[in-house]
């Protein structure tokens, strides 16, 4: 039998711009997941490491300290500061759009739900500030970075228990979640009340009008980034010049973006402009701030002035201890005398290890350590060492401790399919 000839096959061709839109759609994708977010944190942390205590530390020091001014503007910045002042503003406004987000349709949205971690938060910033009190006061230090181990770095957070966490309840990382936006706002009211420095009013005033033209703008459905994001640039430049921290802007900012979904939206305004942003705040703008803000010098004599010194001693434990002494005792008193409620898929050596992965506070905790201790510049690079310490130990025994219980967990897992047996 004549075999048939084939027929040639029809393919449709290659669109490439279709194939680049799914390409940059994937690695935007990509970028948006916490583990990534913390691996590139940790990239860039180590570079700095390298870079202070490398051969070349005078020339990287050299181009942390170069100044890039606009004078015509008031902004007189080092690259760092443009780092921590400029580029982080768009990591806190990715913080404000998820606040304004949980408020609005999360879980802080519904009290019950939202007590434990909110209280937890509370406690697991109280706490870790009274440590270093505490110890500061015992060694006769500088109180003024009380404030320096109250933070958790969530995308360090949530990009570990991604790794060590994959058998873990959900519910944990809801929990961890809420807890670090409750984390950030405190935060940044710390940041807004304590850290202002010479208050222009006139330039305040000027940003808070240039926020109520941003939010009739967005309230009346005006479209164009080619309004917003100059109108934002101009509320960031006057919030700097009024000496409130300009990483305020950008919470503001974020927070007026309506969270909520239209009549003929598929999505949120909050929620587009965070896809949009979002890569560009892991990927850029937090690792490039974390490039210039952990670059130390870290030697055997560092660590042994670390020793003598209560400043470092106390922002070491806040993190590794007072974190999950106040995460822990906060969530359990408050379930033991109230009526709220763990997550029926969480047990409290889960909460233990929350906890102790709550201890790692790397962005902010360096910001708020530079901000406490710019007249004293060894003692804030000793600080930073200290947060880099206990974040890392923090995020080692929580590893250790989130292992097992994923073992746990995908043991009692196990044990209860094999029990229920095929379904009728």
């Amino acid at each position: 039998m004549a075999s048939r000839p084939s027929l040639p096959s029809f393919r449709p061709a290659r669109d490439p711009n279709v194939e680049e839109e799914r390409n940059r759609r994937s690695v935007a994708e990509f970028l948006r997941l916490e583990v990534t977010g913390g691996v590139m944190l940790l990239i860039a942390a180590a570079l700095a490491l390298f870079l202070a205590n490398s051969p070349i530390a005078d020339d990287y020091l050299s181009l942390r300290d170069h100044h890039l001014d606009i004078p015509a503007l008031g902004l007189e910045l080092s690259v760092g500061h443009w780092a921590s002042d400029g580029l982080l503003a768009i990591f806190f406004f990715i913080a404000g759009i998820e606040l304004k987000r949980e408020l609005t349709v999360g879980e802080l949205r519904r009290p019950a739900a939202a007590l434990l971690p909110v209280i937890a938060a509370v406690g697991g910033m109280a706490v870790p500030a009274l440590v270093y009190v505490a110890v500061v006061g015992v060694g006769d230090g500088d109180m003024g970075g009380w404030a320096v181990p109250m933070a958790t770095d969530i995308a360090f957070a949530l990009g570990v228990l991604a790794v060590v966490g994959r058998r873990l309840p959900g519910a944990l990382r809801t929990f961890l979640l809420t807890l670090a936006i409750v984390d950030d706002l405190i935060a940044i009211i710390v940041i807004a009340i304590f850290f202002t420095s010479g208050l222009n009013l006139w330039a305040l005033l000027g940003a808070l009008a240039g926020l109520v033209l941003f939010h009739q703008l967005h309230r009346r459905g005006v479209h164009g980034w080619y309004l917003y994001v100059p109108l934002a640039l101009t509320i960031w430049a006057l919030m700097y010049n009024s000496g409130v921290h300009a990483t305020i802007a950008g919470v503001a900012i974020g927070m007026l973006l309506r969270s909520t979904t239209g009549p003929l939206e598929k999505e949120s305004p909050a929620e587009r402009v965070e896809d949009i942003v979002h890569p560009f705040s892991a990927a850029v703008a937090v690792p490039l701030f974390a490039l210039f803000a952990a670059g130390v010098e870290v030697s055997g004599d560092t660590f042994a002035d670390m020793v003598h010194e209560p400043e470092a001693l106390g922002v070491t434990l806040g993190l590794l201890v007072g974190k999950v002494i106040g995460i822990f005792g906060a969530t359990w008193l408050t379930a033991r005398f109230t009526k709220a409620r763990l997550h029926p898929s969480l047990t409290w050596p889960d909460v233990l290890g929350g906890a102790m992965l709550a201890g790692i506070g790397f962005t902010v905790s360096l910001l708020i350590a530079e901000l406490a201790f710019t007249e004293a510049p060894q003692l804030e690079e000793h600080v930073k060492v200290a947060v880099l310490l206990g974040s890392v130990l923090s995020a080692l025994c929580a590893s250790v401790l989130l292992s097992l219980r994923g073992r746990a967990h995908a043991r009692a897992t196990e044990a209860s399919a094999d029990t229920s047996g095929p379904p009728a």
